[in-house]
């Protein structure tokens, strides 16, 4: 037994000098000393809305194809309610090591801080941008029974009615209610607001002439223009859509400067390290321009979208000038 001890001493002996040899006994670190991989444990995606809804489908296409990539579960969590906020306060609150993320629309990031009051968070100082990852355009619809066929026919008729045209919404202060506020603003109409506890109750009372138009989300509106049942009058975004290539914007049938499109992104709470950020926002925009990914968007209507933390950032500050000019100038407000 000695024996052995003392070859076992003369052995390590001979290992550390050469390690010394070799550049010093930091050679012999541990392995552990080194920074941990990241992820190494299951990321969670919240979502402010309930399950189904178009930042639900997008979130989880997302989702699917980091999990394959990290090799770790993506989990998505629906927290939806009050517009968004209470997922969102969640997600502010969530520890800062990239395995809680956020997908927040216009509405969560543009608009609820300027139409909510006593927020117990701020949406843009508690929330690191990752990109945006989808731009999805509204569609101004009308009742087929309606006597306008075109947005200056529809700016003729309210002129000549103040106030008897109605718009339908999913809410006040929704991306939808919104953009019809902006409308009436830029075409100098007088139209009465209508909200709904949803998209699906508005459509519902258009198609069955209760209301006469409204600025709906593509996706929810399309199937009813396919069918006939309602009229396309002009899709909201600065450019056509791919999707109905002869319908105009509303900016080219007649009301110059009008843009108002629905946007969805990806977020991690405040403070989350540089290195977290770039990695995630790296694979995100990876998975943004994976065909599979972006034929799964176009089949929601949605268009992909993908840029750096810098740049998702100065856009989120221009949409919140432009919207809360838009929330003022309508009156809305949400205690």
């Amino acid at each position: 037994m000695r024996s052995f001890t003392t070859r076992r001493s003369v052995l390590r002996a001979f290992a550390v000098a050469g390690a010394v040899a070799l550049g010093g006994l930091s050679a012999l670190a541990p392995a552990t000393a080194t920074a941990q991989p990241f992820p190494t444990k299951p990321i969670t995606i919240i979502v402010p809305f309930s399950a189904g809804g178009t930042t639900d489908i997008l979130a989880r296409i997302v989702g699917q194809y980091l999990g394959t990539k990290f090799g770790e579960s993506v989990v998505i969590e629906n927290r939806d309610g009050a517009g968004g906020n209470i997922g969102m306060q969640l997600a502010a609150r969530a520890k800062p090591d990239g395995y809680t993320l956020f997908m927040g629309t216009v509405g969560t990031h543009a608009i609820n801080e300027h139409l909510y009051g006593n927020l117990k968070f701020d949406p843009r100082k508690d929330f690191q941008p990752l990109t945006r990852v989808a731009m999805v355009p509204n569609l101004l619809v009308v009742n087929p029974e309606r006597p306008y066929r075109s947005v200056q026919e529809l700016i003729e008729y309210a002129k000549a009615h103040p106030g008897e045209v109605t718009f339908a919404s999913s809410g006040n202060g929704s991306s939808i209610h919104l953009s019809g506020e902006l409308f009436k603003q830029l075409a100098g109409v007088d139209m009465l607001h209508v909200p709904y506890r949803g998209s699906a109750p508005a459509v519902t009372d258009l198609l069955g002439g209760q209301v006469d138009i409204m600025f709906d989300n593509m996706p929810s509106a399309i199937q009813h223009v396919r069918s006939g049942t309602l009229v396309p009058l002009a899709v909201t975004p600065s450019k056509r859509s791919s999707e109905l290539p002869e319908i105009p914007t509303v900016a080219e049938a007649g009301v110059p400067g009008y843009e108002a499109t629905s946007w969805f992104g990806m977020f991690a709470p405040a403070g989350t390290p540089d290195d977290i950020v770039k990695l995630l926002n790296e694979a995100i925009v990876e998975a943004l321009h994976d065909p599979e990914v972006v034929e799964k968007f176009t089949a929601q209507g949605a268009e992909v979208y993908s840029e750096t933390p810098e740049s998702f950032a100065q856009f989120i500050e221009a949409e919140n000038e432009k919207w809360s000019a838009v929330v003022k100038a309508s009156g809305a407000r949400v205690n």
